[in-house]
């Protein structure tokens, strides 16, 4: 075996113990979800007796599935959808006018990425709890909108610096203003790295427990995640109507992906590019 078969060999044993790993989770999780609670501490590894959807019934049950799957779906389609028109908006903003505010703006945006959530965590509750503004999902995505603004603005001013000025120029001849030529010739070339920036802000905000847990207090507002809280007692934990509740939590993102897959890894390779 010569040098460069040998390297490809082993590069490929590197991505399969890779994928392995990342699989591990994924089997304990949909494994154990047709177990009792007893079978699951006892032995996660070893394969169910037999398939029964008794956890899936019962978790479908106790965490109101339906109610939870309605407050994930408002909060994540909103939420994402002002971030999408807002941060590119904003982007265009700071390329395209390079006034030296804007540079410090679009600076400051960049430093407040490294700046963890738990640093303002407390502050923020407490702010919002004096206002009597928690326990609504209205409030929770008015803080998504600001939190996920710094890094769709950040990737979506890289893209936009890009674009040729020719393109702008010929709406504004034919008598358009700014904002007819972002809508017209900018947000349609924006659609790759839209679609890049929507894959992360849906993964963040429909997987979210902790700012979800701080805002929504009622079990009526739950999200998904947090109505997985359900399976927790005070001295023990259902682990494994837990385990087919996590399924039922990810199998909507799971079967979005499925659907739109393609259109997806069109968006990303195309983003790549350029």
């Amino acid at each position: 075996m010569t040098g460069r078969k040998l390297a490809v060999f082993f590069k490929y044993l590197f991505i399969y113990i890779l994928l392995i790993i990342f699989i591990i989770p994924f089997y304990l999780m949909i494994n154990n979800s047709f177990k009792t609670t007893q079978q699951f501490v006892e032995s996660p590894f070893s394969l169910p007796d037999k398939l029964d959807f008794g956890n899936y019934v019962d978790a479908f049950k106790k965490m109101n599935f339906l109610g939870g799957f309605i407050n994930s779906l408002t909060i994540t389609v909103i939420s994402v959808s002002l971030i999408l028109l807002t941060a590119s908006m904003a982007a265009y903003f700071l390329a395209r006018f390079k006034w030296r505010i804007n540079k410090l703006i679009f600076a400051i945006l960049v430093a407040s990425m490294i700046v963890p959530f738990q640093a303002v965590m407390i502050p923020l509750v407490s702010i919002y709890g004096n206002m009597k503004l928690l326990n609504n999902k209205w409030i929770l995505i008015f803080m998504y909108l600001g939190f996920g603004q710094a890094f769709a603005i950040f990737i979506f001013h890289g893209f936009i610096k890009n674009i040729p000025l020719d393109m702008e120029e010929a709406v504004l001849i034919d008598g358009g203003n700014r904002l007819q030529a972002f809508f017209r010739v900018v947000l349609p070339l924006l659609t790759p790295v839209m679609v890049t920036v929507m894959i992360l802000d849906i993964l963040w905000i429909w997987n979210d427990y902790l700012l979800p847990s701080l805002v929504l207090l009622s079990p009526a507002q739950r999200t998904l995640p947090l109505s997985t809280y359900s399976f927790f007692q005070t001295y023990s934990v259902d682990y494994a109507p837990l385990m087919a509740g996590i399924v039922l939590t990810i199998l909507p993102v799971i079967i979005a992906y499925v659907f739109a897959q393609n259109r997806i890894i069109e968006g990303v390779v195309q983003g790549a590019i350029k």
